[in-house]
Order: C-alpha cells, then sequence, then structure tokens
C-alpha cells in the first residue's frame, strides 16, 4: 500500500469540500428519475454546478458533528459523554435554525424534536426503527479528525448516528463509512478498498461499543443480545458490499448506479452507491460526483458521500477553484480542514 500523508494533500479540507459540492450538485435532482434529470441538465457527463451552490441538510449536519467535535477536543480526550453533549446541542440548534429549510429527513427531525428536551437521556430520543441515510450522510468528520484510536473512531461513528437513527444497520453504515473516509484519507489504494471494508464488517460484526451505546440495544424487542443487534446491522452491510464489488466487476458508468446497489435512502445503499460512484471515476472527481448526481435515489447524498470519498483520497486541489469558491458555507469547511489537517 502506497501512502500519502494527509497533511500533505489536505485530505480533510479536500473531503468536505467535495462532501459540500456533491450535495450542491445533487440538490436539484433530488426525487427526479434520470430521463428527467436529463432532460433538465443536458449529459450527466457535462452537469455543471449551480449557482448559487446551495447546499442540503447534509452538509448543515456534518457541519453541526464536526462542531461538537471540535467542541469536545477542546475538553479533552475524546469520550462518549464528552463527545455526546455536544453533538447533541449542535443537532438541537440545526433543528430551531431558520436555515433548516432544505427537506430534511423526518427521522432527524422527530429526534432532535426529542432531544431538545435536556433532561431526557438521548436514547430515549434514538429511533430505533430508521436506518435512513441521515445518520452516514454527515459522519465524514469522525474519518477525518486526527489522533483518535480505531476504538474512539467506531464508537464516535455509532454515537453520532444513535443520537437520531438507531437501528443497528444505521450504526454499522455510519461506523463503515468513516472507515472509508479514512482509509482514503490515509492513503488506501483504493483497488482494495471494498476489500477492506468488508474485513472490516467482519471483523466487527458482533461487537457492540457499550461504552459508546450505553443499552441501546435493550430498547428494541427484536434482538437477544448485543451482540445479535450489531449482527443484524453489520449483515445487511456486508450483503450491500458484495452487491457492489459484482457490479465492480462489469462496470458500466452509463448504467444508473441505483440499479444495482440501490437507491440510497437507507444507509448502507447510500454507502454503497456512493462507493460505486467514486470507485468508476477515482481520479476524475468531478465525474464521480456528476454521476452520482445523476441517479434516480437520493441524489445530495449519494453525491455527498462520493465527494467525501473522492475529496479524502485525491485531497483538497481535486476541486476546481470556481465550484470551491462559491459553495455555501465555505469557510466554515475550509476551518474544519485547515484544523484537521494540521
Amino acid at each position: 500500500m502506497t501512502t500519502k500523508p494527509t497533511n500533505t494533500k489536505r485530505a480533510a479540507t479536500g473531503s468536505l469540500i467535495g462532501l459540500a459540492l456533491g450535495d450542491a450538485l445533487g440538490f436539484p435532482t433530488e426525487f427526479n428519475d434520470v430521463p428527467r434529470i436529463l432532460a433538465k441538465t443536458g449529459p450527466w457527463r457535462q452537469m455543471d454546478l449551480p449557482r448559487p451552490a446551495i447546499v442540503t441538510d447534509d452538509t448543515q449536519m456534518t457541519l453541526a458533528l464536526a462542531r461538537g467535535i471540535r467542541t469536545a477536543a477542546e475538553r479533552g480526550r475524546v469520550g462518549p459523554l464528552r463527545l455526546a453533549r455536544p453533538v447533541r446541542e449542535e443537532f438541537v440548534d440545526w433543528y430551531h435554525s431558520p436555515e433548516n429549510n432544505r427537506a430534511p429527513g423526518r427521522t432527524c427531525l422527530k429526534a432532535c424534536s426529542l432531544l431538545n428536551h435536556p433532561e431526557r437521556d438521548w436514547r430515549d430520543a434514538s429511533q430505533l426503527g430508521s436506518k435512513g441515510c441521515g445518520a452516514n450522510m454527515r459522519v465524514a468528520p469522525v474519518g477525518l479528525v486526527p489522533g483518535w484510536t480505531e476504538e474512539e473512531r467506531a464508537g464516535a461513528a455509532q454515537l453520532q448516528s444513535a443520537l437520531t437513527h438507531g437501528h443497528p444497520t444505521a450504526l454499522a453504515a455510519s461506523d463503515l463509512t468513516a472507515r472509508a473516509v479514512f482509509l482514503l484519507a490515509q492513503g488506501t489504494e483504493v483497488t482494495g478498498l471494498v476489500g477492506q471494508l468488508r474485513s472490516y464488517a467482519l471483523e466487527n460484526r458482533t461487537r457492540y461499543h457499550e461504552r459508546w451505546l450505553g443499552d441501546l440495544w435493550t430498547r428494541t424487542a427484536s434482538d437477544a443480545s448485543a451482540e445479535s443487534f450489531m449482527a443484524r446491522g453489520w449483515d445487511e452491510c456486508l450483503e450491500v458490499l458484495d452487491r457492489l464489488a459484482a457490479a465492480l466487476r462489469t462496470p458500466s458508468p452509463e448504467t444508473d448506479p441505483c440499479l444495482t446497489t440501490g437507491d440510497g435512502w437507507i444507509a448502507e445503499e447510500a454507502l454503497a452507491t456512493a462507493l460505486q460512484c467514486f470507485l468508476l471515476f477515482p481520479e476524475e472527481p468531478l465525474l464521480a460526483l456528476r454521476r452520482a448526481a445523476c441517479t434516480a435515489g437520493d441524489s445530495d447524498s449519494i453525491a455527498c458521500l462520493a465527494g467525501a470519498f473522492a475529496g479524502a483520497h485525491l485531497g483538497a486541489d481535486a476541486w476546481p477553484r470556481d465550484w470551491e469558491g462559491r459553495i455555501e458555507y465555505r469557510a466554515e469547511l475550509l476551518s474544519f480542514g485547515t484544523l484537521w489537517d494540521a
């Protein structure tokens, strides 16, 4: 495996800017099928960034998580109590923000309305029946912040998911998404990425992060143990990774990737379809974003994750200056990139 130091390529900056660019590119195409997208945009390989480049709740909640992580880090070593409180506060602030008008997901809104009551245990707000992609669309910062152990990174990824989406597949997919961002930022070869993610899923299949999640698993009647609770989520991720590997064996860039790895409304499919878009064009980041935005499914979330992967892999110089220059929240995205690239 060849590696390029994160601070040389500025992987955090590249990933966060890529995430927001994908989000803005996919915002106008979400809820449209591919023929209608092509009728509006022309050939997908020539899609241009909208003017102005407005993002959705995907980027807003990524920044909320980033702020919570920064606050926790200022207080000392990351841990479940130290992280949960500021992230919860940031999610509630997002919930009340007048800028929260970008078609946010129902699960996030319902959970944040419950988190709004500070006396409530966050586990009582968690929506254990939801594995929507709202949990892993925002998790990229967990893969980018430097200096965490593997246990801290996995625990933080699952905790931030569980604040809103407590389904075991949402937890596993968030962990796996952060892992993909981390590996790419560290210089992992793209040809081995899916295999590494599959190995990681198998290694963690029955691991329950009790230090981070507490008794969350007991809130559902579906599982006999914490291990079976987590296995249910990891098995769904493993199944979609197998579909992804099959799709990449016979790549078809002109075919909507949602047809093979899913529409992306649910967490594991958002991960797999975004990875497919990225891995079809690992050295052509704009094509990866355009392919992701021209999909029949949750286009903005698919494209924002594809952008996070591409930017982590290629770094800050992956993105055209004129695109970066007009992205909404640019200054804050760059400030977190600079902080974590340092």
